[in-house]
């Protein structure tokens, strides 16, 4: 079962938009630009590995 690899995605995104919402508010324009990114990343990160999470075999079949 690949379950345990995809909730690990869902974390990395979960640590991903918990640590870039404040930094993209924070920082100055050029690593704002890095933090808002990492958002979006997390963002993919946790609603592909909440997919995979519950139909493992969603890409395959």
């Amino acid at each position: 079962m690949k379950a345990p690899q995809y909730l690990l995605l869902v974390f990395t995104g979960l640590a991903a938009i918990y640590w870039g919402l404040p930094a993209a508010h924070s920082y100055t324009p050029p690593r704002s630009l890095f933090a808002s990114l990492l958002v979006l990343l997390g963002v993919i990160m946790l609603l592909t590995g909440a997919l995979l999470t519950v139909l493992p075999d969603f890409f395959y079949e």
